[in-house]
């Protein structure tokens, strides 16, 4: 036993050495690239104008634009891809699949003492520290109630204890994989935040195709991080880019002040543009204009595909006829 858990943590240190060296393009380089908004006025689809053409530079621009936006999509979908392959990993060390602590779950702390299962709470810790895409690292028992939250700060500002009505839980147990989660208020924090969820199953009744839910095994993604990368582009020109879950909620914004459909809040939903619809619904890119808050606006459009969930990349502009 003792052999075949160094084999496995070697496997996870292995694999974080591996994600954490993967030459993934970086979003400062973008700033240069970003056309302004009166250069990628362009060939767009809309219901009643059909297809406008303009300029060739302006079919110049478009193509540029759709490839930028493009690429801030695969960023995103490689960065989730990284970080769920971090939590998929440690989800099979003996150390993070079992709950020898269950009957200390204590209502009163939402969870576990923080001195009980230390082994786990290393492993999240250390998770913490190699992605500084998560905030927070958790487990939950198969009924939902939470076994432990990490820092363990976390888990002492939880303001309940079971969570098998959240859509992170319900996604992992229904389609028994990996499950990115669309964006709620924390329950420790207040903010926004989503997650990805990884069901854990009891490797013994595999075979008999009746395996059993043993936990799941999450982390809180940092979407301040989100937004910190996207504006640091700095875009100019009334250029605004922002990712959007798979119910349009914002999850990150290039622009610090949000001046479209701002919500005091916080919270700005994109659900009823066709452009969101056309990416999270449909899967796939393009482009459109759409009127937002009296203001004529080029928007772009990409899907970010993971698992079952389909995300959005948004780049809105001022449109000029």
């Amino acid at each position: 036993m003792f052999r075949k858990n160094l084999i496995l943590l070697s496997g996870f240190l292995t694999l974080i050495v591996f994600v954490l060296s993967l030459q993934i393009f970086t979003l400062d380089k973008l700033s240069n690239a970003l056309p302004s908004a009166a250069s990628t006025q362009s060939i767009v689809t809309d219901k009643t104008e059909g297809i406008h053409n303009k300029t060739a530079a302006a079919a110049e621009g478009t193509t540029d634009t759709g490839l930028i936006v493009k690429l801030l999509a695969d960023n995103l979908e490689t960065s989730l891809n990284k970080s769920a392959a971090i939590l998929e990993v440690t989800s099979k060390l003996p150390e993070v699949n079992s709950t020898f602590y269950a009957t200390s779950i204590s209502p009163e702390i939402h969870g576990i003492p923080q001195d009980l299962d230390t082994a786990k709470r290393k492993v999240a810790q250390d998770i913490l520290i190699s992605d500084k895409n998560f905030e927070v690292i958790f487990f939950l028992m198969p009924n939902g109630n939470m076994y432990i939250d990490e820092p363990y700060s976390r888990q002492e500002n939880l303001t309940g204890n079971n969570f098998a009505f959240r859509d992170y839980y319900k996604g992992a147990v229904n389609t028994g994989n990996t499950y990115l989660a669309n964006v709620i208020s924390s329950a420790s924090s207040g903010l926004p935040q989503a997650n990805i969820a990884v069901p854990i199953f009891s490797e013994d009744n595999r075979p008999a195709g009746n395996s059993t839910l043993t936990g799941i095994w999450g982390g809180g993604l940092n979407l301040t991080l989100f937004s910190e990368s996207l504006q640091a582009l700095n875009l100019t020109d009334g250029l605004r880019i922002v990712y959007v879950d798979q119910f349009g909620q914002k999850i990150a914004d290039s622009d610090e002040h949000s001046p479209l459909l701002l919500n005091k809040n916080g919270n700005e939903s994109f659900a009823n543009l066709q452009s969101l619809r056309n990416a999270v619904e449909g899967g796939k890119p393009g482009s459109t204009v759409e009127t937002i808050n009296d203001n004529k606006m080029l928007i772009f459009y990409e899907p970010v595909k993971f698992r079952s969930t389909t995300w959005g990349v948004l780049l809105m502009q001022p449109y000029n006829n």
